[in-house]
């Protein structure tokens, strides 16, 4: 069994076109006896490109809590000891988001799910790689 943390990224890529992950992370994302999380930092990263208008995530936002619960997925909340390790790894990337999502994995012992390559490449915890 795998305890899977979705990136945001990988979040919006299994919303709209699941055609863009990869065979093999699609397999294992979507293995039942895996159990799969979705971070607060997600939900307010969507809201927060949707507010700047560089994502059109209208609907997502509206049937969030749905969404999440049809992909038999666990809404994953940010508590203290999250925004504290987020904001004191001994990482170099600055993208919050990101942060909070590598802090919540490592304190878990999750994987993260993502295509960010900068995530692949460096993050201080397992990732999963979800690009074709």
């Amino acid at each position: 069994m795998t305890a899977l943390l979705l990136d945001t990224n990988a979040l919006l890529w299994l919303v709209s076109d699941p055609t863009r992950v990869n065979g093999d992370a699609l397999a294992v994302i979507s293995d039942p006896a895996n159990d799969l999380y979705v971070s607060a930092a997600s939900a307010w990263e969507v809201a927060t490109k949707a507010r700047l208008g560089r994502l059109n995530a209208s609907a997502l936002l509206a049937t969030w809590a749905d969404t999440v619960n049809s992909m038999s997925a666990v809404d994953l909340p940010v508590d203290p000891a999250d925004a504290i390790l987020a904001g004191s790894l001994e990482w170099g990337h600055r993208d919050p988001f990101d942060r909070m999502i590598v802090a919540q994995a490592a304190r878990r012992g999750l994987t993260i799910a993502t295509s960010d390559r900068i995530l692949v490449d460096g993050a201080p915890t397992k990732t999963l790689d979800t690009r074709r």
